[in-house]
């Protein structure tokens, strides 16, 4: 492997002066700050600011413009403000995470994991999901997460060692099939996120009410390894200081006893999770993700019934 490269050193040496910077000031001139710079992201600099603009009117075609022209510079807004608190979260012990997060449904999901087989988490990029993981274990129980690797491996080894403090563990994606089984088996909690567009072997899911290509691997593993699988989502609750409201409830899915239809019905049930999540809280979703491939026909729009999809290969 390749050691890194005058561009990935000059991008690790801003992020330490925007990590040494957040942790100087005071709390909330930190997060004001951050989101002083997630706004101009979105509003000046204007990264994927087009995108961001034709997802919002693609999930919603009936609001009102001014409305999701707010969402949108509030998505940038948040993105900011997020990215200052996890500058600083490295610092924070277990404690200080578990008084700044409220659980909700978390008991049932604690005794569902300590059951004996574990438990296999799905999450979005809603709200401040590194925060949620860091909350279940502060909160004790033995949480792994499934990611990609970066191309930049100064950041990606700070990222690790930031959620090892955190008592988080990655599980790389290439090593999952053989790691997540063990986790799992050792009674932890496996989780991962399920809402990037797959560019291959995508199944198109229903959210909000058009397809999204959704890798099928999160329900394959869920649906092989029998344990008990839950949503949650971390959402951030605004104001001066980081504090967050974490729900967890279980996938509202029943098996039918054939793999390729379990996969449909388990991928619909999550999207479905996730967009109800959502529509609670857009601003605070991933928008700047290009979720969709392209626009929805006249009869894929926004509607309370969306249409029945095939598998795909």
């Amino acid at each position: 492997m390749s050691g890194p490269t005058p561009r990935h050193r000059i991008e690790y040496l801003a992020f330490r002066g925007a990590r040494w910077a957040t942790s100087v000031l005071p709390e909330h001139s930190a997060l004001n700050a951050g989101t002083t710079f997630g706004r101009a992201v979105g509003s000046a600099v204007r990264f994927r600011r087009a995108d961001v603009d034709q997802h919002l009117v693609w999930a919603f075609p009936d609001a009102d413009p001014a409305w999701r022209h707010h969402v949108a510079r509030a998505s940038y807004a948040h993105l900011g403000r997020e990215a200052a608190v996890l500058l600083r979260a490295g610092r924070w012990t277990a404690a200080e995470v578990r008084a700044r997060t409220r659980m909700v449904g978390f008991e049932p999901f604690r005794e569902a994991a300590a059951a004996g087989r574990g438990a296999v988490l799905l999450t979005g990029h809603l709200g401040n999901w590194e925060m949620g993981g860091a909350a279940i274990a502060a909160h004790g129980l033995g949480l792994d997460v499934v990611g990609k690797g970066m191309s930049n491996r100064l950041f990606q080894e700070d990222l690790f060692a930031a959620r090892a403090r955190l008592g988080m563990r990655v599980i790389a994606m290439g090593d999952a099939s053989r790691e997540a089984p063990r986790s799992l088996a050792a009674g932890r909690v496996v989780a991962l996120l399920g809402d990037q567009r797959a560019h291959r072997g995508g199944i198109p899911v229903p959210f909000f009410g058009r397809p999204a290509s959704t890798a099928r691997g999160p329900a394959l593993f869920a649906l092989r390894s029998g344990a008990p699988v839950f949503v949650a989502f971390c959402v951030a609750e605004g104001g001066g200081t980081a504090r967050y409201t974490v729900t967890f409830e279980p996938l509202a899915f029943a098996s039918a006893g054939d793999t390729d239809t379990d996969v449909l019905a388990f991928l619909r049930a999550y999207n479905a999770a996730l967009e109800a999540a959502v529509r609670a809280s857009p601003e605070q979703y991933f928008w700047q993700h290009r979720r969709w491939k392209e626009a929805p026909t006249s009869t894929e729009r926004n509607t309370g019934n969306p249409p029945e999809l095939p598998l795909a290969g």
